[in-house]
């Protein structure tokens, strides 16, 4: 990226990214303060993280307008580091998951987001939509909450959906929050508020090296909970990264990312915070509240420290009503509703691959386990639909001692079974000619299928010639082959 495109994504939208940046800095310390004590340590280990990523990738990272912090996908996965080994070792496996991240960006495995289909990805958005609203539960439960908490989320919800009738110039969720904290401190409202989530720090953070010895057990420790958070953090930020992509109509760097989201974690871990990475929650509101810029994602990070610094008291008074008012918005509006229509008229694989990446994201609370699925099946899917194109036509010479096979499609570990199928090797022939010149020769399973075909017709007696073999099938054919070697049919039959 040049200088001149750089300055743009900082200045070329201020006022949006000024505002649409506060409203996510207010949303963002309830889910740091809740993220920390999921992870179970102190809430300003959350807020110092959410703080340090939000500032840095908004200088380096690759997407402009994307919100990264502190987030329950990776809170979830050091839960059981903290509880065993202490802070010291979360903030060490912070810092090395960091590493592995930025790693990733210079080896340039963003790539790997072309193998996600669109199924899997709306699956991913819808259930992330499921678990912000799931999120919003235990602050909507009767037995837990004032009654008076229902009517202020609806009102909010009101003002969210009827303000920009009015004017679109300040984002809703930003009135909603200062309309609610001001009735709530008016009428002395008995609600729950950001304070009764946790203590707000009140120092800046300070640079600290993790307290731990230097020494390869801890590497041991350390290192599975690195890669975990490295991967999720990563798999998380690259779809949110899409999502982005997509709702703005800009196209962004992947690798860029990687390398964002990697420094923002090792600087992090030096301040006493915890791993994170992208929000889509965070990312909706910034989007839908008007911001595009990097100063947006920045904005967010700096004020999100100083409305927990200097002005704690006052953020602490603000009801949680208005806030689970605002995630209850972007949940509504980041789930794909048109994709419940589209089961009826998409491919019956589609749509299989969309619930099932829904359904064990919800029921894994694990983004990563439910991507895998839906990647997983799509590659079943594609490799079965390809085999279907496969087939092997056959012509007899006019004086019955030469038949000619032409293979159509592509052989592969899925089409390999059909080839053999379609060959007769009992019929008693002088030569065997087997046309791969509308084939192409994938993999070891396709080249081991030709082998036995191979072998098979010697074995009757017949001379068998392979035509028509394209430059990559030959390279494949010429390196893995074993029918023109010594003892191949001992060796086939030996695997």
């Amino acid at each position: 990226m040049n200088l001149s495109a750089y300055r743009r994504q900082w200045t070329g939208n201020i006022q949006g990214d000024l505002l649409s940046g506060l409203v996510v800095a207010l949303a963002l310390i309830p889910e740091a303060i809740a993220f920390s004590i999921i992870a179970g340590v102190d809430p300003k280990v959350g807020l110092y993280a959410s703080f340090s990523i939000a500032v840095i990738t908004a200088i380096v990272g690759g997407r402009p307008g994307m919100i990264s912090a502190a987030t329950a996908a990776t809170a979830v996965l050091m839960v059981t580091l903290v509880k065993d080994h202490g802070l010291q070792y979360l903030l060490a496996a912070t810092v090395l998951a960091g590493v592995l991240q930025v790693g990733a960006g210079f080896l340039r495995l963003g790539y790997v987001m072309r193998f996600v289909s669109r199924s899997v990805m709306t699956g991913f958005v819808n259930a992330l939509a499921i678990l912000i609203f799931l999120a919003q539960l235990p602050e909507l439960d009767p037995g837990t909450v004032p009654m008076l908490t229902f009517p202020l989320v609806a009102g909010g919800l009101a003002i969210i959906y009827l303000f920009p009738l009015l004017t679109k110039a300040i984002p809703s969720p930003l009135v909603t929050i200062i309309v609610l904290t001001a009735l709530s401190l008016g009428l002395g409202l008995d609600v729950r508020t950001v304070s009764d989530m946790g203590a707000l720090p009140d120092t800046l953070p300070v640079f600290l090296l993790p307290d731990i010895p230097l020494n390869f057990e801890t590497l041991q420790i350390i290192f599975p909970y690195s890669l975990a958070v490295a991967v999720v953090g990563l798999l998380e930020s690259l779809m949110t990264q899409q999502l982005v992509d997509d709702l703005t109509d800009t196209t962004s760097s992947r690798d860029q990312e990687c390398i964002g989201q990697g420094v923002a974690n090792v600087c992090t871990g030096f301040i006493g915070g915890m791993a994170g990475c992208a929000m889509i929650g965070q990312s909706m509101i910034n989007v839908k509240s008007g911001g595009r810029g990097r100063l947006s994602t920045f904005f967010a990070g700096v004020m999100l420290l100083v409305f927990c610094v200097a002005l704690g008291d006052w953020v602490g008074q603000i009801p949680m009503a208005a806030l689970v008012a605002i995630m209850i918005m972007v949940s509504v509006g980041t789930f794909s509703w048109s994709s419940i229509g589209n089961l009826r008229d998409h491919p019956v694989s589609s749509s299989i691959v969309m619930l099932a990446t829904v359904f064990f994201v919800v029921y894994t609370h694990n983004l990563a386990i439910g991507v895998l699925v839906g990647v997983l099946l799509s590659g079943i899917f594609f490799a079965w639909k390809i085999a279907q194109l496969f087939s092997v036509t056959s012509e007899l010479s006019v004086d019955g001692r030469q038949r000619t096979y032409t293979v159509h499609g592509q052989l592969f570990f899925a089409s390999s079974e059909d080839f053999m199928k379609a060959f007769d090797f009992r019929e008693a022939l002088e030569k065997v000619v087997v046309d791969v010149s509308r084939a192409h020769i994938w993999d070891i399973s396709s080249v081991a299928a030709l082998d036995m075909a191979v072998l098979k017709f010697r074995r009757e007696g017949a001379e068998v010639e392979i035509i028509g073999l394209n430059e990559a099938s030959e390279t494949i054919v010429d390196r893995l082959a074993e029918h023109d070697k010594p003892d191949a049919m001992d060796k086939l039959m030996a695997h």
